[in-house]
């Protein structure tokens, strides 16, 4: 599985790779966690406001930080 985390660096962005971080610790789960800052990458995903999550190249959230136990049922394969 590999997970985007898409922002320029902001405290949103920051706040959304710890919550990624854990809602995979909830799950025992391990994934791959990149960090997409460069604006041409990020509007590549379609996304046009961040920060942005990814999972496996689908964007499954903009705009908002989902909380931690949101991302759980995400990566569960459920949009919440």
């Amino acid at each position: 599985m590999e997970i985007k985390v898409l922002g320029p660096g902001c405290k949103n962005c920051v706040n959304l790779e710890k919550n990624v971080r854990e809602a995979l610790s909830t799950l025992g789960q391990d994934a791959v966690v990149v960090k997409i800052t460069e604006y041409a990458d990020i509007m590549a995903h379609g996304v046009m406001s961040t920060p942005g999550l990814v999972v496996d190249g689908q964007v499954v959230s903009c705009g908002r930080v989902p909380k931690p136990d949101e991302i759980v049922e995400i990566l569960r394969g459920g949009q919440s």
